[in-house]
Order: structure tokens, then C-alpha cells, then sequence
């Protein structure tokens, strides 16, 4: 461990939840920023060798104290037969990964979750891309349910389903992914791509659960769109549990990913907004801006995380 590490872990405490809130705030110094949750998708670590205990030393080495965990960097952490990327996986590997989860015990992810804790890093929310899918089976449900319980979180997030489908041929598996997260006592928040725009929330979609929240990704609503950004923020600011920030440039710029303050993204004015209003949803960075040859993605998303602590008034 470095001394860098060694100091950090030294300084983090514990976390708690505000009671009434929607989302998970904290009290401790980590990188929480005049009361602003900075964390990161682990996903942003993806071009990093994978391997047992690897994602909680990137996150520590970016000085971030709450995370996105995703579901196969917690696996791994928790003994799965996995030493590469899910999709980079072979059938005959994901098949043995399917057969791993259907014998594992939970405990390994409490386990998990404890190391975690121990180290001065929250885990947030837990991302199960495919959680929802008529194509899983209702143990296969319960498992990403029962992962996310272990590991101490309270939210697993997924893809915002086709806006053109709802409602209609997905009104089915939302009713049936709203009961399991009534069973369960577990949110779930929708991730956007390119397909949101200031409307797409205005459906029933969050109507089919008080559970079904938002992570709201303002870089890609940036892309998007050519209305505010933050007037999202504004609108839904009740049902959001974090926001994924990254700088990307309008349509008319191109619709790049850049590093923080190259782009067009608002970062600036949602801290600023944030904290005008007392609003305290994690941002987490995810890292998809090109990484110049010198560095790596431990290097960036530390980058990224300074950039919010000094526009963090």
C-alpha cells in the first residue's frame, strides 16, 4: 500500500444514510465536497487489468470514497470464475459463471461489502445491465436482488427500456421488476444513453414503482439534446438517486467525450445547483473520454475527481 493509499484510508470514515431521503448522503471527509457525494462507475476502470481486490485499490488510488459497483467487478471480488471483461467472455465461460451464481453464498458478498466498508468506499448502487429482462428466470432475478442486499446497497441500476415501449411490450416486465423490487425493499434506477429527452420521464415509467428512480447521466442528455441540462435535474430531482457526470459537447460540437471542462456539459452549474438547493445525490464520474497514451484510468478519473473539488464552491 502506498502512502497516498495509506493516508486516505486513514482519513475516511463511516457512512450514513439521511433518513427520508431518496438518495445516500454522507458525513464523512473522503470525497464528499462541501456536502457533495464524488464517487465513480467502476465500469471507469475497465481498460485496468481485472482481478480480485484490483477495483477497490483503483477506486482508493483515485482518492474516491463511494462508488457504482459493477455487478462483475463484485463478483470477481467474491470468487466468480471470471479473469476477463463479461463481454469478452466465451459462452463456455459465461455458462460457467451462470452455474457459479446459482451455488454461490451470499455471505462471499457480505464478505465483500465488509472490505469495502473497511477500506472508507461506499457502495451506492450495483449496476445489473440486464436486471428486468424477460429472458431472466425469477432465481436469476432474486440473485441480483440478493447481491445488491449483501453488498449494503440499496439501489441496482439498468438501461432506461425504449422509450417507444411504454407503454406497451414492456409494461409486463416492469409491472413484474416492480414486484421484485417491492420484495426485495431495493430501488431501481434507470440509466440513460442518447435515447432521453426532456419528456421521456413524463410516461408511466416511474409510475409502475415509488421504487423506480433515475441515474441520470447529464454528459449523454448533453449530447442529446438542445435544452437544459439541469432543467432535468430541476424537474426530477425527487426521484433522482445519482447523476453520471462526464463532459461531452452538444450535437452541433459534435457530441464528443472530453475532459471535464473541455466539453459542453454543465458541471460547474450542477454543483453549483446542487448545493444552491441542498440537494446531495452522488455524482460519479464514468471515464469514456479517450485516455491520452502517458496515463491510464486510475490517473483520469482522479483527474476527474480534482475537477469537481475545485468547482465545487
Amino acid at each position: 500500500m502506498n502512502t497516498t493509499r495509506r493516508g486516505f484510508l486513514g482519513g475516511a470514515a463511516g457512512f450514513a444514510a439521511l433518513s427520508g431521503c431518496n438518495c445516500q448522503c454522507w458525513r464523512n471527509a473522503g470525497s464528499v465536497y462541501n456536502g457533495i457525494p464524488i464517487g465513480v462507475i467502476t465500469y471507469s476502470y475497465r481498460s485496468m487489468p481485472v482481478g480480485s481486490g484490483k477495483t477497490l485499490g483503483y477506486v482508493l488510488d483515485s482518492k474516491l470514497s463511494t462508488m457504482e459497483l459493477m455487478s462483475n467487478d463484485a463478483e470477481i471480488d467474491a470468487g466468480a470464475p471470471m479473469n476477463k471483461l463479461p463481454w469478452k467472455m466465451t459462452k463456455e465461460e459465461q455458462a460457467q459463471l451462470a452455474g457459479w451464481r446459482r451455488t454461490v453464498d451470499m455471505k462471499r458478498f457480505e464478505e465483500v461489502g465488509l472490505k469495502y466498508a473497511a477500506a472508507g468506499v461506499e457502495v451506492h448502487i450495483v449496476k445489473f445491465g440486464d436486471i428486468g429482462s424477460k429472458g431472466l428466470s425469477d432465481d436469476e432475478m432474486d440473485y441480483r436482488f440478493k447481491v445488491a442486499r449483501a453488498l449494503g446497497a440499496r439501489t441496482i441500476t439498468r438501461e432506461i427500456p425504449n422509450p417507444k415501449g411504454i407503454p406497451g411490450w414492456w409494461e409486463a416486465e416492469g409491472r413484474r421488476l416492480a414486484a421484485f423490487a417491492d420484495k426485495w425493499d431495493v430501488q431501481i434506477a434507470f440509466h440513460n444513453h442518447l435515447q432521453i429527452n426532456a419528456t421521456t420521464y413524463d410516461g408511466p415509467l416511474l409510475g409502475y414503482s415509488p421504487k423506480f428512480m433515475i441515474n441520470y447521466d447529464i454528459g449523454h442528455f448533453t449530447a442529446a439534446n438542445d435544452t437544459d441540462p439541469l432543467d432535468m435535474v430541476r424537474k426530477y430531482h425527487d426521484r433522482i438517486v445519482s447523476i453520471h457526470i462526464k463532459d461531452r459537447t452538444t450535437k452541433a460540437h459534435g457530441q464528443k467525450n472530453l475532459a471535464f471542462g473541455k466539453g459542453d456539459t454543465p458541471l460547474v452549474g450542477l454543483f453549483a445547483l446542487m448545493q444552491r438547493e441542498g440537494w446531495r445525490f452522488p455524482c460519479d464520474i464514468e471515464l469514456e473520454y479517450e485516455i491520452p497514451r502517458d496515463s491510464d484510468a486510475v490517473r483520469e478519473v482522479d483527474i476527474s475527481r480534482a475537477y469537481c473539488r475545485k468547482n465545487i464552491a
